[in-house]
């Protein structure tokens, strides 16, 4: 009997040293993440922070109404919708080719990842230097019989982005696959190879099937990854570019410079309850493409 007092005790004792060890990360998350989270859903339902009246979905209707919201949503969905599919296929395909005995393997890994470790300001330099109206590019055009073209203040915006996008993240997602591709039992595909497997039904029903679980998480890294370009563009254009480049960040920054809090809060909402979407949608697939190799 005594004993087991003294366990309950000593289990007691270990439940409050660990509430201890864990209270100044528990203070941190509330205080930094869930505080201000309740506190986005509060600015987004009211008029404004000094009358604090209740309007509901008012804002929402609002921001969904608003002419710059279209835009900058717009262009968010296609820039997304591009680059992030480039993204986890380019970075897959350059896995694989590095995965296989091909001449000079290191030197196509470190050019891949050197972007990583170059600093934003030195990436819009180069990007500048290259895409300026006055810039290589523009140049190398002029050489050949052609016209300058503003690049950043024109329909091809969004393609140089991307362009910068893809240079920037190819690498680190190219890393990622390389490892998923080295955990891919060999047995399994030496078996399908002795069945007369041909590549494309290996590359589909095993390298995919193993891979599942890494393309989802490179395609939600190159998700996020992609909304926060809004640096590179805003460095490069400022806080009003051409329209084919201005994102939902351009809208938010905005929002926030002219203390619109509730519009500001209710677009970061509504962007949010889309992402979730967007996020779930892939969980189910990668379940889906994923359960026959699990455990």
């Amino acid at each position: 009997m005594k004993t087991d007092k003294s366990a309950l005790k000593y289990k007691q004792k270990g439940k409050r040293i660990s509430i201890f060890y864990l209270l100044p990360s528990l203070s941190g998350v509330t205080l930094f993440f869930i505080y201000p989270f309740f506190y986005v859903i509060w600015y987004s339902i009211i008029d404004n922070p000094i009358n604090r009246e209740f309007v509901f979905f008012d804002n929402f209707i609002s921001v969904f109404n608003n002419g710059a919201f279209k835009l900058a949503a717009t262009n968010t969905i296609k820039f997304s919708g591009v680059a992030v599919p480039l993204a986890v296929i380019l970075s897959l395909m350059l896995a694989m080719m590095l995965n296989s005995r091909i001449p000079f393997r290191s030197q196509f890994r470190t050019f891949f990842l050197s972007p990583m470790m170059v600093p934003i300001a030195s990436i819009v330099l180069i990007w500048e230097v290259l895409f300026h109206y006055n810039g290589l590019v523009n140049d190398i055009l002029l050489f050949f019989g052609g016209d300058k073209v503003d690049w950043l203040k024109s329909s091809y915006g969004q393609v140089i982005i991307i362009i910068l996008f893809l240079w920037k993240n190819l690498g680190y997602n190219m890393i990622l696959f390389m490892a998923a591709l080295s955990s891919i039992p060999k047995e399994i595909i030496e078996v399908a190879q002795m069945e007369s497997a041909k590549p494309f039904q290996i590359f589909w029903y095993i390298k995919i099937r193993y891979l599942s679980a890494t393309i989802l998480f490179v395609t939600i890294m190159s998700l996020i990854n992609s909304f926060k370009v809004f640096r590179e563009i805003y460095l490069l254009t400022g806080s009003y570019p051409y329209d084919a480049v201005y994102m939902l960040q351009h809208y938010m920054n905005n929002n926030f410079g002219r203390l619109d809090y509730q519009n500001l809060s209710a677009a970061a909402i509504m962007m949010s309850i889309v992402m979730i979407i967007i996020i779930g949608i892939m969980f189910l697939t990668e379940n889906y493409f994923g359960r026959d190799v699990e455990g």
